[in-house]
């Protein structure tokens, strides 16, 4: 039985992600030498793997969300 639900598709997500990153190490790594400044399919794979890590950081980062009782991430005491 497969589990849906936001919580099981956030750690999908997640699980996907790393495994897209890990695998963009792998080509990245066993790319042919020598890699010139204007290889256009390395800088891709470099590109690429920035755009992978860069959601994962997104999806883990804390989002703060403003209500009248808390109008900054900063104020501690709410609002009155």
């Amino acid at each position: 039985m497969i589990e849906d639900s936001y919580a099981a598709c956030m750690i999908a997500a997640r699980a996907e992600l790393m495994s897209a990153r890990r695998l963009l190490g792998q080509e990245i790594r066993s790319y042919p030498t020598p890699i010139s400044g204007c290889d256009a399919q390395f800088n891709h794979l470099l590109a690429e793997r920035t755009r992978v890590t860069e959601a994962l950081e997104q999806l883990n980062a804390s989002v703060f969300i403003p209500t009248p009782r808390m109008p900054s991430a900063d104020s501690r005491i709410e609002s009155r």
